[in-house]
């Protein structure tokens, strides 16, 4: 019998750019977003059809910007089941009215994006004062930060987890470790000593699983060692779909066979006890 499943990384996009105009941050679509999309309607079948109990739908910055509307609206049909991740301009003079407007609105995460396919920077915004009355914000009220960077990045989100300890941050992808050389992985022990914030947790995608079936020991060793260091209660599995090529049932089908090698606990935990941690409207 499989836990319980729930996706902290699905994507939407809807068909209708009249009412959800496409407008990407920096300018540039992402491929994925332009060549297989997905809207509500498509995610709510495929998680049917997968198994997928509830998600958090993270809002496609690549896509509409900091526009969240199409997200907000499509939680709003059924808030039991969906959550929001949304993205906005943290260093903006009205950032806290604006944090309130989508609060109001389904947001049940921030995500903190930094970069991707379409738009590479440095970052180093993250760590701007400007920002820390929202991240203060989030403390007050529970809310969890996602952060998407690379290990090049961890610095920065280090200096996060200490000046914040009481917000839950959950980084992206794993931030995209280097395993090449298998175990121990000394190229990622960025990664690896970022477990001793208690406040810091590990979002595994289709992203992970592919470097991890890649590299020497394969995904039993490196799953193995996900949980030995961060333990099961602080990594959780996120579809990535469709930026990850699904269908989705495909992409949970490839983590269970990475998961296979861990305990039953410890499954059940990734698949959907630590969602539950990051976005406890989902725990209802």
């Amino acid at each position: 019998m499989h836990p319980e499943i729930i996706d902290i990384h699905p994507h939407i996009v809807s068909t209708d750019v009249t009412r959800y105009p496409i407008a990407p941050q920096s300018g540039h679509r992402s491929d994925w977003s332009a060549t297989r999309a997905i809207d509500f309607e498509q995610l709510i079948a495929e998680m049917d059809e997968s198994g997928v109990a509830k998600a958090a739908i993270v809002h496609s910055s690549t896509t509409y910007g900091h526009n969240n509307t199409y997200v907000a609206e499509s939680v709003a049909k059924n808030p039991q089941r969906f959550t929001g991740v949304y993205s906005f301009d943290l260093l903006a003079p009205d950032a806290l009215k604006t944090f309130d407007y989508w609060l109001m609105h389904g947001m049940g995460g921030i995500r903190l994006f930094t970069g991707g396919a379409t738009h590479q920077t440095d970052g180093s915004w993250l760590v701007n004062p400007l920002t820390f009355p929202i991240w203060e914000r989030c403390a007050e009220i529970g809310m969890t930060m996602v952060v998407q960077t690379t290990l090049a990045g961890l610095p920065m989100v280090e200096q996060l987890a200490r000046r914040f300890p009481t917000v839950k941050i959950a980084i992206d992808h794993c931030a995209r470790p280097v395993l090449d050389g298998g175990p121990p992985y000394a190229a990622s022990s960025e990664l690896f000593a970022m477990a001793k914030y208690r406040n810091v947790y590990l979002k595994i995608t289709p992203r992970t699983f592919d470097l991890a079936q890649a590299a020497p020991g394969g995904a039993d060793a490196f799953f193995a060692k996900l949980v030995s260091v961060f333990g099961a209660d602080r990594l959780a599995f996120g579809s990535n779909y469709p930026a990850s090529k699904g269908p989705l049932k495909t992409l949970i089908e490839q983590g269970y066979r990475c998961f296979a090698a861990l305990s039953e606990a410890d499954r059940a935990w990734i698949w959907g006890g630590t969602a539950k941690i990051l976005y406890p409207m989902l725990a209802k």
